[in-house]
């Protein structure tokens, strides 16, 4: 059974790989892939809207394992969800939003059994201590029943949806990816078959262009990225330098069916 990891550990330091090793040495057999350790310290939007883009692309009954967590050593939950096709392990900070909103059957559990953690276990590194060896017990079978309880407490998050208003959509940036494109909220579904003007503060766009190379160097674009949102770049470059951009700064897009 495929795990996934998803942190914000990046790849200079150890955490990462040690969290592999305690997968290994519970299940040898485990498949270990890395979704991304480039989520940005402690970035809970960014970790989400990745989750939410990418987790279907895995082989049915793959566990997720996002470690994304301000919260480490509070009293926040680990929670384990089981939907139709996937199981979960993150902490009950809103980062399984999306999970929540796309799956509303989804069992949700507190994964608070400690027998099937590290011992000690730090309070600073759960990702180590908890998440690792959760993940690694219940890819070999275990089911969530026996490592928590069900939980009807869990944090739902809330999801950032873009407002309309007769011909116009507001929505904002949520992240940068490492080559510094702006990923919205918006989504294509939200502005198919209209001819678009976009603003993102000084920046003016018009229309939507398929390939980076549909503009000159250093002029600005917009497009349909691959998880199906309107993203903001720049051809040749880094539309968050180039344009002074920031995560939250709001999108208007204005349509002319």
């Amino acid at each position: 059974m495929p795990i996934s990891l998803t942190t914000d550990f990046g790849l200079d330091d150890v955490y990462a790989g040690v969290m592999k090793g305690v997968i290994l040495s519970i299940n040898p057999e485990a498949q270990i892939i890395d979704l991304t350790h480039g989520i940005q310290p402690q970035h809970i939007e960014q970790a989400a809207f990745i989750l939410h883009a990418n987790y279907q692309f895995f082989p049915e009954g793959t566990i997720h394992v996002v470690v994304v967590d301000p919260g480490v050593g509070s009293e926040r939950a680990v929670l384990g969800v089981k939907t139709s096709d996937y199981l979960f392990v993150a902490p009950d900070n809103g980062v399984l939003k999306y999970i929540f909103e796309a799956h509303p059957q989804a069992e949700i559990y507190k994964l608070n059994n400690s027998r099937y953690w590290l011992q000690p276990t730090s309070q600073t590194f759960h990702g180590r201590d908890i998440f690792a060896p959760v993940a690694a017990h219940l890819s070999r079978g275990v089911e969530l029943s026996h490592v928590g309880k069900v939980f009807p407490g869990f944090e739902r998050g809330q999801i950032d949806h873009p407002e309309k208003e007769s011909r116009q959509i507001t929505g904002r940036i949520l992240f940068f990816d490492r080559f510094g494109n702006g990923i919205t909220n918006i989504q294509r579904s939200q502005i198919l078959g209209s001819k678009v003007q976009i603003h993102v503060k000084e920046l003016t766009v018009t229309g939507i262009q398929n390939i980076y190379a549909d503009v000159k160097p250093g002029a600005g674009l917009a497009y349909i990225g691959s998880s199906q949102t309107l993203e903001i770049a720049v051809g040749h470059g880094n539309a968050r330098d180039t344009f002074n951009l920031k995560a939250g700064d709001p999108v208007v897009v204005l349509l002319d069916s």
